[in-house]
């Protein structure tokens, strides 16, 4: 797939998502979906992947779906929202499995969507002018692309669901004050900020990282019992790891580890 709605480059173990269209605020339709999946498919299986960043261009991150091509065939909607979630959620699914952590910078307006995508990032950095918007009930819908999940770990289920129902549009400081946002910086150093913690993870023990974040999956939804077993399993794989070795032996030898992601 030739991709138009993005660009996908990875060097030095940083893979750099950033959506490209600008002109229209990268709207998401189906093509945005459809390359969103094709874009996490090649990231989830590339081993020169170690850490994803998201960016956009223009003056807003992203306004959410694409009304303009919903007015076009109404009656049809209903089933062509199944087919776009279908390729969104499945690409949203792959990148929160991979091993690889994400990091997103925002800037302008993030709505409906797009807000719920970038929450789904290890590290969400925002710019001073980000603004979060619920938008779904705006326009008679419920939520897609993770907004409850996302939402709800990051924020707590309450807070949530307040900002679903009520539609709400959180400033910068207020997604960072409520969980959100990890992180808020100038409009000029928001990306830098986000570049160097993306490279700081990309150095790090990729296959670690893995396990760590699939375990956060699991950490609502699994009994105690279940959830410390799942923890063992993930420590005693990530601790065959060469890179686990190589630390431990740093470690004895009062060096810095270096990492390989392996």
């Amino acid at each position: 797939m030739a991709f138009e709605r993005l660009t996908l480059k990875v060097e030095d173990g940083l893979a750099r998502l950033e959506f490209n269209n600008a002109v229209r605020g990268n709207p998401i339709d189906e093509q945005f979906c459809a390359e969103t999946c094709e874009a996490a498919t090649r990231l989830s299986v590339d081993p020169a992947v170690r850490c994803v960043l998201i960016t956009a261009l223009g003056d807003a991150f992203g306004y959410g779906g694409d009304i303009t091509s919903f007015v076009d065939d109404l009656d049809s909607l209903p089933a062509n929202i199944k087919r776009w979630t279908t390729t969104l959620h499945s690409g949203i699914a792959r990148l929160q499995r991979m091993d690889a952590p994400v990091v997103a910078a925002v800037h302008g307006v993030c709505a409906g969507g797009m807000s719920a995508f970038v929450a789904g990032a290890d590290i969400l950095i925002a710019a001073e002018d980000a603004k979060f918007v619920a938008a779904y009930p705006g326009i008679g819908f419920s939520c897609d692309a993770g907004s409850s999940i996302m939402y709800a770990r990051r924020m707590g289920a309450a807070r949530a669901r307040r900002f679903l129902l009520l539609n709400e549009s959180l400033g910068a400081e207020a997604a960072l004050a409520c969980g959100l946002v990890d992180e808020v910086h100038s409009n000029d150093a928001f990306r830098s900020r986000a570049e160097e913690v993306a490279r700081q993870l990309a150095a790090g023990p990729t296959k670690a990282f893995g396990e760590i974040r699939r375990l956060m999956l699991s950490v609502f939804d699994q009994p105690l019992e279940t959830q410390l077993e799942l923890e063992a399993q993930a420590l005693s794989r990530s601790s065959g790891t060469r890179d686990a070795a190589g630390a431990i032996l740093a470690f004895t030898e009062r060096r810095r580890p270096e990492f390989e992601g392996m």
